[in-house]
């Protein structure tokens, strides 16, 4: 296989990924409970919360993951009242060494 196939699939199996979670998401472990599913699935990037009261998911891996994510994000923990999950694909940039929450 040649290097330039290679690479083409490369692009098309991993994605970056912006998923914008609004609802009320903060003060009830939405932020653990992305991190933890997220390295379930072995993805990498972080999960903040946002100034607004929503919570911000930047992510890359396998684009089937980042796709199981956002369902679960739908979802989300127990406690929380999920309204929209907006997902924003962008090329993989391989930018990111594991999952983190940022503070």
């Amino acid at each position: 296989m040649s290097a330039e196939m290679k690479q083409s699939e490369e692009e098309v199996t991993f994605r970056r990924a912006i998923l914008t979670v609004t609802g009320s998401v903060q003060g009830v472990g939405y932020r653990y409970f992305t991190f933890r599913n997220a390295r379930r699935l072995g993805l990498k990037g972080w999960v903040r919360n946002m100034a607004d009261g929503r919570v911000e998911v930047d992510v890359e891996g396998p684009t089937d993951m980042i796709a199981d994510l956002a369902d679960m994000l739908k979802e989300g923990p127990q406690a929380s009242g999920v309204e929209l999950v907006e997902l924003n694909w962008l090329p993989w940039t391989g930018e990111y060494e594991d999952f983190r929450i940022r503070r």
